[in-house]
């Protein structure tokens, strides 16, 4: 297997790869919103207070919103997800272990909910690719 061959797309169905579609813009533009302040501020938005190093703060902007715009392009969509997973894994553990956050909030508040999905969906992408619509697939073409 060639290293370039991780990015192919496998064959899905136009129906399937509809989907992905979607489910990239959608997610993809969330990101990017999420991602949006923490690119202004790459070090430091977490505060002057966070115990977090700056280069694992930067790391996590780039991944949101660069994460976002490689899943709304489908272009490198399996390596965006791994830096999307990375950031999600770390988020729900901050929220659920760490804060101590419930699953699901019962009023205002935080919890790991939207986290957690959105790791599922890095998840997919990381396993399955980006889809029939993507510039993966222009690019890399479709796994045999």
């Amino acid at each position: 297997m060639k290293p370039l061959d991780l990015f192919k797309t496998p064959r899905l169905s136009a129906a399937a790869s509809t989907g992905f579609l979607v489910l990239r813009l959608v997610a993809g533009l969330a990101f990017m919103h999420h991602g949006w302040g923490k690119i202004q501020n790459p070090t430091g938005w977490a505060g002057p207070d966070s115990a977090i190093p700056g280069v694992f703060l930067a790391l996590a902007a780039i991944s949101e919103f660069g994460g976002g715009l490689a899943w709304m392009l489908g272009l490198l969509t399996r390596l965006a997800s791994l830096g999307l997973l990375c950031t999600m894994a770390v988020a729900a553990h901050f929220h659920a272990v760490v804060r101590g956050d419930p699953f699901v909030p019962q009023g205002p508040g935080a919890s790991y909910e939207l986290a957690a999905v959105y790791f599922c969906i890095a998840l997919l992408f990381l396993l399955a690719g980006s889809g029939r619509f993507s510039l993966d697939r222009v690019i890399f073409g479709e796994k045999e």
